[in-house]
């Protein structure tokens, strides 16, 4: 069973490092965006928030500590949701950079990109004809040369600093089959302890793609690979959100929304906020009979160390 309990766990991903300023309004920017979204998106029933950092200015993805701390202890003192920080960060960030902030609050989770990819955003510069700011579309367009660096070395580096060091558990985010047999590697070798969750992510160009066929396969292996010992959750990028996570659901799976994943409610429809889009996967899931995990329970199935224990 790659869902521990008869209860679903919603992880919302508040703003990520994909999307820019222009593409949606709703995207939130400031430190107090980004905490008031993702308060509300806890009181709509997410139990893992995850979040990223943007210059509160441009918007533009920063690995800057301090803006970090701008809104981790707001959201914690205003909700008991567990706070998942990036390891990804954003486009050319290097890896020390992307760590920056996460060795600074020692979270109860991280994402961990388990493989190095072409991490492809460069065809959505061609469909907005003006710009927010300047930094946007080249930021996209460079995407057409850029490897995502995840190496078995970084990956190590990761693991020990911020897992054993700061007691800090992963989402183990696997964007192609690939990915699962990295992450095996590291289970094999004893540096990976179940439980472990495996975000399965389709839809990304550079990755496995939005096919229906592959949520089962990508089930399929990670079941062969680690049986009952991990936690099982799927995301999906733009207009495949909602279809593919539902489809997750209902084979046993967690999931994950948010501005992050994708900007829209339904079809050619913007969402007005991540909350939106929690409340919208909740009736789903709740309208076919199952239950929405806490907190507390989210934290009981991953065997989190719990919210006081992080430096923030």
């Amino acid at each position: 069973m790659a869902r521990k309990n008869d209860k679903v766990i919603i992880t919302c991903a508040v703003t990520g490092g994909v999307h820019t300023p222009t593409m949606s309004d709703a995207l939130p920017i400031t430190p107090d965006e980004i905490a008031q979204q993702s308060i509300e998106a806890a009181e709509a029933g997410a139990s893992i928030i995850h979040l990223h950092a943007r210059d509160p200015e441009t918007g533009r993805p920063t690995p800057d500590p301090d803006v970090f701390m701008q809104f981790l202890p707001r959201i914690k003192q205003s909700c008991d949701a567990v706070i998942n920080i990036t390891t990804g960060g954003g486009l050319g960030m290097t890896v020390e950079e992307r760590l920056a902030g996460p060795l600074k609050a020692e979270p109860e989770m991280t994402s961990l990109n388990m493989g190095s990819m072409n991490f492809a955003l460069h065809p959505l510069a061609g469909k907005y004809k003006e710009w927010k700011h300047d930094w946007e579309k080249p930021f996209l367009e460079a995407s057409d040369d850029f490897i995502f660096r995840n190496t078995f070395r970084d990956i190590a580096y990761i693991l020990k600093h911020l897992g054993e060091g700061c007691g800090t558990r992963f989402e183990h985010e696997c964007y192609d089959i690939g990915h699962l047999y990295n992450l095996a590697y590291f289970v094999d070798a004893g540096l990976v302890k179940p439980p472990f969750l495996v975000q399965s992510i389709f839809g990304i160009l550079g990755g496995i793609g939005a096919d229906v066929e592959n949520v089962m396969f990508m089930k399929q292996t990670a079941d062969r690979l680690f049986g009952n010992d991990y936690v099982w959750s799927v995301l999906a990028a733009g207009r495949f959100q909602m279809p593919f996570i539902t489809q997750a659901a209902m084979m046993g799976g967690n999931v994950r929304v948010g501005l992050e994943d994708s900007l829209y409610i339904g079809r050619g429809e913007l969402a007005q906020s991540n909350a939106e889009q929690v409340r919208k996967i909740r009736h789903i899931l709740e309208e076919l009979g199952m239950e929405i995990a806490s907190p507390t329970e989210a934290r009981q199935v991953l065997q989190l160390k719990g919210g006081d224990m992080v430096k923030f």
